[in-house]
């Protein structure tokens, strides 16, 4: 095991990857820019590295000032969390040219599934079914126009490097895919340095569900279940639970046995989450793999008590998926658990971040042992930032059965006191208590309840 860890990154997934560390008896190292210098959370590390201004391109993305902190403090690992340099296969590479441990997978399983094509021909390959669409990127817009009559309307271009809904365009005709087209890759090439598009069959009232995986660095992968993530807004998750309310026992079980050979058969290791788009009438198909730890890892940690930050750990350090007793029938799914995303965003106001100092912050998790979890880098007095993301705390609530959980996540949240900043709370208590989702009839077309009727 490693005896010392640089955490790349900050906030809330800084503290969780700490948390598993000294659980696993690793010191943990933090980084911080100038604006997080005097953060509570840095608290939670051993020893911290100033990486330069607020900006994230001077400081938690700039690669070589990463390494060279992880190198000073003589840290053998570099765990990247979520976001910023998580999926960054020249970072991953960085760290091993300097004999550091990357913990993700090897470079390759980076770089194959953060190109959305490569993905699907890999995962094609490997027995997933996949969304009918361009097998590759496409040439030009006639090969798009072309492609599009010959599968139907309405289609999805999507940037062949792209996540969170950028460089992604609805088309529902060839009018539509013309205008979208060029402004699709405008959008990718700004954001992502690389303008290539492919295009996908749209699925109308689809719903997102995603199977968590390991894998370790000797042939063996198993899955923790699903996650169902369809309440989005703008292709960006606000709830998930597990399991999925759409999913049978018999479904479950097959679509996870599916991707844990499908990741065994990639040569994947580590923690990673592929996922799905589940059409109305029934079919799976895959969509993409997340090669890091998710944001929504808790849901799934609370069904099968399994520690998924501190297994990713370990199986950077060459153990075995049997030495943490986690072998496929050995996981088991209890109960239901349901995540809610708190941001700093005025969901009345178009969801429009409100930074600014944090006056109150009152989480309570006292619903009963086992029953509410709050993961968060905040504390009253404390600023939620302009230069990074809004997330500043994640609720996830337990039940024996969904209903338990849902009810135990509206008394959560009806407790809660955050003042000094909007936060979607109201958002989640409206969405929690309609009937469709009560209900489990959602998917990722519209948010249930909200706005709520005048």
């Amino acid at each position: 095991m490693f005896r010392r860890l640089l955490i790349a990154n900050r906030g809330e997934v800084a503290v969780r990857i700490a948390r598993a560390c000294r659980e696993l008896g690793v010191a943990p190292v933090g980084v911080a820019s100038a604006a997080d210098r005097d953060a509570s959370w840095t608290r939670a590390m051993d020893e911290v590295v100033c990486l330069g201004p607020s900006a994230a391109r001077q400081s938690y993305l700039d690669r070589e000032r990463v390494v060279q902190a992880a190198v000073q403090t003589r840290c053998s690992a570099v765990h990247p969390g979520w976001g910023f340099l998580a999926e960054d296969p020249l970072f991953a590479a960085l760290c091993e040219q300097h004999g550091l441990t990357f913990v993700g997978p090897p470079v390759r399983a980076i770089e194959v599934m953060g190109i959305k094509s490569r993905a699907k021909e890999a995962m094609r390959a490997a027995g997933l079914d996949v969304i009918p669409g361009s097998h590759g990127i496409l040439a030009d817009v006639e090969e798009a126009a072309a492609l599009a009559r010959e599968i139907g309307y309405p289609v999805l271009l999507k940037a062949d490097s792209g996540g969170g809904g950028r460089g992604m365009r609805r088309c529902a005709d060839e009018q539509e895919l013309r205008a979208g087209y060029a402004s699709a890759t405008a959008e990718a090439e700004s954001a992502f340095g690389n303008g290539a598009l492919y295009l996908e069959k749209y699925l109308t009232g689809g719903r997102h569900i995603e199977i968590q995986v390991l894998a370790d660095a000797f042939g063996n992968a198993v899955h923790l279940f699903e996650r169902e993530c369809s309440i989005q807004r703008k292709h960006q998750k606000l709830i998930e639970e597990a399991p999925s309310p759409v999913l049978d026992d018999a479904a479950r079980r097959a679509l996870g046995e599916r991707s844990a050979a499908a990741a065994e058969g990639v040569g994947y290791r580590g923690a990673g989450t592929i996922e799905f788009l589940r059409s109305d009438d029934g079919p799976i198909y895959f969509m993409e793999m997340n090669t890091r730890l998710q944001v929504e890892h808790p849901v799934t940690e609370m069904i099968t008590g399994v520690d998924i930050a501190a297994a990713q750990i370990a199986l950077a350090a060459h153990r075995s998926l049997g030495a943490r007793e986690l072998r496929q029938d050995a996981v088991r799914l209890e109960g239901a658990a349901i995540e809610c995303r708190i941001n700093a965003e005025d969901p009345a106001d178009d969801f429009r971040p409100t930074p600014g100092e944090v006056t109150a912050f009152e989480l309570p998790d006292d619903r009963g042992p086992g029953k509410v979890r709050v993961e968060t880098h905040l504390a009253a007095g404390e600023r939620v930032s302009p230069h990074y993301d809004s997330l500043i705390a994640k609720v996830i609530a337990w039940g024996e059965d969904r209903d338990a959980a849902i009810e135990t996540m509206l008394a959560t949240l009806r407790a809660s006191r955050i003042e000094g900043v909007s936060t979607t709370i109201p958002l989640h208590l409206a969405v929690l208590d309609s009937p469709e989702f009560r209900a489990g009839d959602y998917d990722t077309r519209a948010l249930p309840g909200w706005p709520p009727a005048r």
